[in-house]
């Protein structure tokens, strides 16, 4: 029997899955983790230590489980991104990982690299703006604050890229990834920006771009001591965790979207044709030749989290049930949950969170429920955005957020769209194997292992007040932003 290894490092944790070729899981594992925050507006992870160090533990946990009689056929590792990691001649990390949009250090290298190549250059090449979730300007930033770990680098690594390179030696880096470094990738030809990636990249090699399914080499002799996968074994490029997730249940055509409940919330959507939205991203999908767009958050759960911790520290369900007992709207409390500034569509690092509608007799309960609303309005203000590219669309929801029994619901009634959730919903180290299935050719390229379970229906009899609701809560950014980002000024760190 041939099976597939999964493995996806996540924001949280690193999980592995161990699978058969018609989809069954025989086994998974999971290795929580966090991201340091050295400084206000930085996220990073040690790429070695948690990324290498647990990957390597997964592996050989799910090795220990393999069925008598069966082999491993292939194996596929996807990570958050985009990220960057710069490693010398040996591959060792010369500084921690640089993480997505959460990172929001870059900022002046964000301005001067869009005042060096132009806005309108920037939209006609890359199809879209430079932000927080660009890795050009990361790149940037290193070269100006941190020049002898520049000078000291000989290879450029997303999350995934960096284990492919760990695992087989080869350096690449899957297209999906690369449409995210931007300036550096033109989406609509599926190449290198080769005049701007030198620019920024200096003495650098660009790596070797192949799609995400596509067998990037063998597992080596010293990666398989360190894994306990068997030297030969196929793997598959990978991707960035959203996508591989986006992948695991079935958003593989023009029309299917994806919604992430996660630490930060993700939307990919596969489109038909070339498209971009100066408040979007556009990058490559997951299978060869495909467009995507995409829209994230900077908070969603780490935002209930941290409210959870602020609030006494009590249990989910005890607060569950506290938000349920109140109403829907929350009786005129609102929440712009930009507490890590904010990523799609407002693009401002800066921005921070506000607490609208308080009074006396407001409690725990309404401002957990207003935090999902403030949430879902955002998800809303996305989703407008994405009706702009005139593709009917069915939304697929996945992640850890649709345990709470108000936040999709929420998202169904505020944005006025049904959700469908999948019997298994198992995260991208799902998709992950399912890439590597056809990589190595043990499944047909077109294999789909979703299967819906159930269906999100919105409430029609929230929709008159969450219309209003939304018009005030829209209102409240452009209202606030310029005292915001004097009280940002001021923070001594």
């Amino acid at each position: 029997m041939q099976l597939l290894l999964g493995i996806d490092m996540g924001t949280g944790s690193t999980k592995g899955v161990l699978v058969d070729t018609s989809g069954a899981v025989l086994a998974s594992e999971t290795i929580p983790h966090s991201m340091d925050l050295p400084r206000p507006g930085w996220a990073e992870v040690d790429a070695e230590a948690v990324w290498w160090h647990e990957v390597c533990a997964i592996s050989r946990a799910l090795m220990a489980q393999m069925p008598s009689g069966s082999v491993l056929g292939a194996m596929c590792v996807s990570g958050v991104g985009p990220c960057l990691v710069l490693c010398d001649e040996d591959l060792r990390p010369l500084r921690p990982a640089i993480l997505y949009g959460v990172d929001t250090r870059a900022t002046a290298e964000i301005d001067s690299l869009t005042a060096e190549f132009g806005e309108q250059n920037i939209m006609d090449q890359a199809g879209t703006l430079l932000s927080s979730q660009a890795v050009g300007p990361k790149l940037e930033w290193v070269r100006r604050h941190e020049p002898e770990v520049f000078e000291r680098a000989r290879g450029w690594y997303g999350s995934n890229s960096y284990i492919a390179a760990k695992l087989t030696g080869e350096y690449v880096m899957d297209h999906h990834t690369a449409s995210q470094c931007d300036p550096m990738y033109v989406t609509r030809d599926f190449d290198w920006n080769h005049q701007w990636a030198h620019r920024l990249c200096g003495h650098l090699p660009l790596p070797r771009l192949v799609w995400p399914s596509e067998v990037v080499g063998t597992v080596s002799a010293v990666a398989a001591e360190a894994t306990g996968v068997p030297a030969g074994t196929p793997l598959a490029a990978g991707a960035v965790d959203a996508y591989s997730e986006a992948f695991s249940v079935g958003v593989r055509s023009p029309g299917d979207r994806m919604l992430m409940y996660g630490s930060t919330m993700f939307l990919v959507q596969v489109i038909d044709e070339y498209y971009s939205d100066p408040a979007l991203w556009v990058t490559a999908g997951v299978d060869r030749g495909t467009l995507a767009l995409a829209a994230g958050t900077s908070t969603a759960g780490s935002l209930i989290g941290w409210l959870q911790t602020v609030t006494g520290g009590a249990s989910f369900d005890e607060l569950m049930a506290e938000a349920q007992q109140v109403p829907p709207g929350s009786e005129g409390l609102l929440v712009l949950p930009y507490l890590a500034g904010e990523r799609t569509p407002v693009f401002d690092p800066r921005a921070r969170g506000v607490v609208a509608g308080l009074t006396l007799r407001h409690g725990r309960g309404h401002l957990f429920r207003a935090a999902y609303e403030g949430i879902s309005f955002g998800i809303r203000q996305i989703l407008e955005r994405f009706d702009d590219a005139h593709v009917d669309a069915r939304t697929v929801a996945v992640g850890g957020g649709l345990r709470s029994p108000i936040w999709a619901q929420a998202v169904s009634d505020i944005t006025g769209r049904s959700q469908l959730v999948p019997e298994q919903a198992i995260g991208a180290s799902y998709g992950d194997a399912l890439l590597a299935g056809i990589g190595a050719g043990l499944v047909p390229p077109e294999t789909d292992w979703a299967r819906i379970a159930r269906e999100i229906t919105p409430d029609p009899g929230n929709r008159r007040l969450y219309d209003e609701l939304y018009e005030v809560w829209r209102e409240l950014y452009p209202a606030t932003r310029d005292q915001v980002h004097r009280l940002t000024a001021m923070d001594p760190s």
